[in-house]
């Protein structure tokens, strides 16, 4: 069980990995050992998962989810294929955690009569320093 937050928490089973060779730094084991991980998370048909949840979660995944709706990452940062699982987890937990947050209503207001003022004598002010620049006319 991996806890996301007091009322989301997803099963070991609806998470699938596969490991595969990375890039990049880590001598003749780059050619041997596959420690690249690849995590993935059917979160369309998650039983855990509230559509409203999932919604967000597809809005910040982005290109990491599928048009099917499992969430696909990839960790190859680490050269121990143990330290990519516990990263690939992280990101996803994380990714769910930001999803899970409801975002605050904002509420469309106008600008106060004394806020127009200020933002009108700044523009005035402004305006008569790129006067003072100008060349002077002799007329």
């Amino acid at each position: 069980m991996i806890r996301i937050n007091g009322n989301i928490t997803l099963d070991d089973t609806e998470i699938t990995e596969s490991f595969l060779r990375a890039s990049g730094p880590g001598g003749q084991n780059v050619n041997k050992v596959e420690t690249a991980v690849q995590l993935r998370f059917n979160a369309k048909n998650s039983p855990n998962l509230p559509p409203h949840v999932f919604a967000r979660l597809r809005e910040l995944a982005g290109q990491r989810m599928t048009k099917d709706g499992v969430l696909v990452l990839t960790a190859s940062e680490y050269r121990s294929q143990d330290r990519n699982r516990k990263a690939a987890l992280e990101r996803l937990v994380d990714l769910v955690q930001k999803a899970a947050v409801v975002p605050k209503y904002r509420r469309p207001t106008k600008p106060t009569y004394s806020s127009k003022l200020k933002r009108l004598e700044k523009k005035h002010q402004r305006g008569g320093i790129k006067k003072n620049r100008r060349k002077v006319d002799l007329d």
